[in-house]
């Protein structure tokens, strides 16, 4: 059977796994907000572990907090950086606000391995206290956005950039692997003027490089931090150069260019620079999903639609029609992309409800923005390896639709002028004759250079 201690806290006695590092306020925490099952992500932990050692070795450093606890902590913060204590964070997601369950969660898995490594025991907290020792000169409402903003910072620099960049760069190779590839361009879903099959990978490359710089920009504004603001943002119980070291520590350990915000109220009033991110994210979803459908459109068929590209074979596409091929990558990439949208929409009504002096909706705002991060990571890396690196030029095809299209009339209208124009691409239309056998037939324009005014390649 499982041996339970008694703890005791501001509510009363609560019983806790005897085996747990979690404390009262995490078991209560579990018990009133059995809501989804899922947990913040790995990286917030990360962020917040690291506040805390930052905090305690500013401390230590300013008189504030004896050296053998702080050095105990710090100790702790490495065991849970280094993977160990993970499956003690066991707060849902939609927890109460602000993330304060989260927070203390994370100051009672902390005070009682330092208790442990100290020589006491878990629960007692009479060597090392969460709210008292690993708490101390903090709250809830800096220590939070100060950890979204290092977990989404992480997330940026360990994984989603690289695989940003390393889909854009596929596109950028395919684009020039297709530049001879002539085909016809479509408007309006309808035959348009020829372009070159790399010209139109080369777009999607550029399209996501702007899409990087936006987000690029976007992430820059979560490093200024409010740590250091207490509980309202005025600095309540800390010492006057708190604030400047705890950054400077955590500038040095992770490598990230942060600075104390301009304003510490502003910092906790307002999640401006989540929406900004979320934006960022939503963007890149939105072309992304854009995208998706084109390629989709171009390698439609093999036999019945339009085919000009093959995409690489992944998966059986029917359960019923027997050697029937999707473009399964891509319908992954787009329902990603739905995803993200929804994400971002729970996102911009949390950031619009913050009141007065904080935001209590920061643990969705977190969940959704890591989530995003993570699942448009994976996403683009799986479809530049599994899809677009495969893409195959159906180039006899492509150079069909293009010599066949009625658009290729276009080219004709400074000669001879739009309304004649329109007459030629009608009868060739009616007729199915050519644009150049119509012209000709018509005495409109001279037959060498009707070839030389048609020619698809020099349209492009």
């Amino acid at each position: 059977m499982r041996k339970d201690r008694k703890e005791k806290d501001s509510m009363g006695e609560i019983l806790v796994p005897a085996e747990a590092y979690y404390g009262a306020h995490t078991k209560r925490s579990s018990i009133n907000f059995p809501i989804s099952g899922l947990r913040l992500h790995s990286v917030l932990i990360d962020g917040m572990v690291y506040v805390k050692k930052a905090a305690a070795r500013a401390n230590a450093d300013l008189g504030k907090l004896d050296n053998r606890i702080a050095a105990a902590i710090n100790r702790a913060c490495e065991d849970i950086l280094g993977g160990k204590l993970r499956d003690q964070f066991i707060v849902d997601v939609f927890q109460m606000g602000a993330g304060t369950s989260f927070h203390m969660n994370c100051n009672e898995v902390l005070a009682n391995r330092a208790e442990e490594i100290l020589g006491g025991q878990k629960g007692q907290y009479r060597l090392v206290h969460p709210n008292d020792h690993v708490n101390m000169g903090q709250s809830t409402n800096d220590v939070f956005p100060t950890a979204m903003r290092l977990g989404i910072l992480f997330l940026f620099k360990n994984v989603f950039f690289a695989s940003l960049e390393s889909l854009t760069n596929s596109f950028l190779k395919k684009a020039r692997e297709f530049d001879p590839v002539l085909k016809s361009g479509r408007t309006h879903l309808q035959d348009a003027a020829p372009i070159r099959l790399g010209q139109e990978f080369k777009a999607y490359g550029i399209s996501l490089k702007k899409c990087e710089a936006f987000i690029t920009i976007a992430a820059e504004s979560l490093l200024p931090l409010g740590i250091g603001g207490s509980a309202v943002g005025t600095g309540l119980n800390t010492s006057p150069d708190y604030a400047e070291k705890v950054v400077k520590y955590l500038s040095e350990w992770t490598g990230f260019d942060l600075s104390p915000a301009e304003d510490l109220r502003e910092s906790m009033q307002s999640m401006r620079s989540m929406a900004e991110v979320s934006g960022g994210l939503r963007n890149l979803a939105l072309e992304l999903t854009r995208i998706a459908n084109d390629l989709r459109l171009l390698s439609s068929g093999p036999k019945t639609g339009l085919a000009e590209i093959q995409l690489p074979t992944v998966v059986p596409g029917s359960s019923a029609m027997p050697g029937k091929v999707n473009p399964s990558m891509l319908e992954m990439l787009n329902m990603v992309c739905f995803q993200v949208m929804g994400c971002d929409l729970a996102v911009s009504g949390a950031v619009q409800a913050g009141q007065l002096e904080l935001n209590v909706m920061m643990p969705v705002i977190a969940f959704n923005l890591c989530f995003m991060i993570d699942i448009l990571s994976h996403a683009m890396a799986e479809v530049k390896k599994r899809c677009i690196d495969g893409i195959q030029a159906n180039i006899e095809r492509c150079l069909r639709y293009a010599e066949e299209s009625l658009a290729l009339a276009t080219a004709l209208s400074p000669y001879i002028g739009y309304a004649k124009v329109a007459e030629v691409a009608k009868e060739a239309f009616r007729t199915g004759k050519s644009i150049a056998e119509v012209t000709e037939e018509k005495g409109l324009v001279s037959r060498d250079k009707i070839k030389s005014i048609l020619d698809p390649k020099n349209m492009t």
